[in-house]
């Protein structure tokens, strides 16, 4: 068994990791912190847990939960856990974050993205990227996981085998990625106040999204260059989802044979991946699993390729995929605790 940790264990994000992990087969669940609710039971916050975690929620202390458990992880605001990482720690227990500090290789891109300064640069060589199923052998290795945010995610994978097997021109893609409301957290702020969300569509952080590096970062490594990309956000009244579209211009001779034949090389054996093929998906498709759903469209007069992603955003662009980042550096199956399948079709 594996003894695991969560600190900022209350927010959505958190709190979708905890109810994975407390049904884990290997993991026993010893340490959940919350600066906001220290002293309170777990299942006191979500009584929907009663019986499943009754924990008693202690105070963020990575020095503490790192004596006590194997693997911690950590769901805090953008830079907090860049100034409470040490080396030390890190020798002690495997760290997964899945805030952002740890996702961006150049300090100095996080700064400007972030609008702070990072406090553990030195770290950020030892860290690795933690898109599952891009990186598992670095995954398998590594003491310091950055679990890739939400949008990142969806549209990471849905663009990885264009622009890895060179079918699109790199410098045209555009992605419109749609988010359910918990991907504001669970702060409380106006705009994500039911009156101000519920029957509306908007766009927002239009040119200056903070996934926007992470997405550039990542396919640019795949692509063997530099490359940017237009990425717009949306939030929709919907409590859990992310709907990818992402747009390119194809290649000369490319077309829908080899953009299946690139899907298949590079996912038919994924566990987390299904491919509808022209059967494009939609969030209720992938709601409460760990599987992110991929589609496409060829349109031969425009000589684009249209690919729609759809994740769960508390669990495969968070929770889940921590959990299933855990399961590769420790060795487990990779589904171990990990849902593929919706419950209700409907």
């Amino acid at each position: 068994m594996v003894t695991a940790g969560v600190i900022g264990s209350t927010g959505y994000a958190g709190a979708q990791l905890v109810s994975l992990l407390v049904n884990h087969p290997h993991v026993s669940l010893t340490y959940l912190a919350s600066h906001s609710y220290v002293g309170k039971r777990f299942s006191s916050i979500y009584p929907s847990m009663e019986g499943s975690c009754d924990l008693v929620l202690e105070e963020e202390d990575l020095e503490k939960a790192s004596k006590r458990c194997s693997v911690l992880f950590l769901a805090l605001p953008h830079g907090l856990a860049s100034k409470l990482v040490t080396p030390e720690i890190l020798k002690r227990c495997v760290v997964i974050d899945l805030g952002s500090d740890y996702r961006l290789s150049d300090a100095s891109v996080y700064t400007q993205w972030y609008k702070c300064e990072h406090g553990s640069a030195n770290l950020l060589k030892e860290a690795v990227y933690g898109l599952s199923e891009l990186k598992r052998k670095e995954v398998s290795q590594a003491n310091l996981i950055a679990n890739p945010g939400c949008y990142t995610t969806c549209s990471i994978l849905t663009l990885a085998p264009l622009v890895a097997e060179n079918l699109i021109d790199t410098t045209s893609i555009i992605i419109d990625s749609a988010s359910g409301v918990t991907g504001a957290g669970r702060v409380e702020k106006t705009d994500s106040l039911f009156c101000e969300c519920n029957e509306s569509f908007k766009a927002y952080g239009v040119t200056n999204h903070r996934h926007t590096p992470e997405i550039e970062q990542e396919l640019s490594a795949l692509a063997g260059e530099k490359l940017i990309v237009q990425f717009t956000p949306h939030l929709v009244p919907m409590n859990r989802g992310i709907l990818s579209t992402c747009y390119a211009n194809l290649k000369e001779g490319v077309g829908e044979e080899e953009i299946r034949a690139a899907y298949m090389k590079w996912y038919a054996q994924e566990n987390f991946i299904r491919l509808m093929g022209s059967t494009l998906p939609e969030t209720r498709f992938v709601r409460n699993t760990n599987t992110t759903a991929i589609g496409w469209k060829v349109d031969p007069r425009t000589r684009r390729v249209i690919a729609i992603g759809a994740i769960d955003n508390l669990i495969k662009g968070a929770g889940g995929q921590a959990v299933q980042n855990m399961n590769i550096r420790f060795g487990f199956a990779e589904n171990s605790g990990l849902a593929t399948s919706v419950v209700n079709p409907l």
